[in-house]
């Protein structure tokens, strides 16, 4: 598999706190030279970088990010905002501690209600993976997939650890039908990124991977 390939499926991705919007049309910029699936980038810039790009790339915004722990109706309002604002794809951070409390019908209907609020647009539902036990992982692809989202994602690179090839292969085994894997923290490399391709992700949320592909 190329550069081109695996950029292909990357979203290029830049959510550090103190992001500029010089900063941020660079990624956009670079997202276009290398034909990549998206830009991630934080809500307050979704407006002005659909508005920048137009139709030559899809951006991505993050909900509830990092943490999760927002009310379902701030996650609404916010999936709303940023769907208002242009956005084509949503990656919404659940509530970890309604997976530890086994809270599973308000996780369900917190994803129906993200997903609706999505108008049409992709949704991706971080779960966090490094904070959760193999049955959490397994159970939580059970919920995804009965949601409607289009994704599973394993995190927001902001906890204690980010994607494994592992845990790529155990998500993928276990999503149902037309859900896909998005891999996400710490792919800093085509290599690694082959690597999680290979394992069942069919989508690299990544930092450093254009950087790598320019040489």
């Amino acid at each position: 598999m190329d550069s081109k390939d695996i950029l292909s499926r990357c979203d290029h991705t830049l959510l550090k706190q103190d992001a500029t919007w010089e900063q941020i049309k660079n990624i956009c910029d670079e997202g276009k030279a290398f034909n990549c699936a998206s830009v991630c980038i934080p809500p307050a810039y979704v407006k002005r970088a659909a508005e920048y790009v137009g139709n030559d790339l899809k951006i991505c915004t993050v909900i509830g990010f990092p943490n999760g722990y927002s009310t379902t109706e701030v996650k609404v309002f916010e999936t709303e905002d940023a769907v208002r604002n242009g956005a084509d794809e949503i990656d919404m951070v659940i509530n970890l501690g309604w997976v530890k409390d086994c809270r599973w019908d308000d996780l369900l209907e917190e994803m129906k209600s993200v997903k609706a609020s999505c108008a049409g647009r992709i949704l991706k539902v971080i779960v966090e993976t490094c904070l959760l036990t193999q049955e959490e992982k397994i159970k939580l692809c059970e919920l995804v997939t009965a949601a409607g989202a289009d994704y599973i994602k394993t995190s927001t690179g902001f906890s204690t650890g980010g994607a494994t090839v592992e845990d790529v292969a155990l998500l993928k085994a276990h999503v149902g039908p037309g859900v896909r894997v998005k891999a996400s923290g710490g792919v800093r490399s085509l290599e690694a990124a082959q690597a999680m391709i290979e394992a069942g992700a069919d989508r690299i949320g990544a930092s450093a991977l254009v950087k790598q592909a320019k040489g």
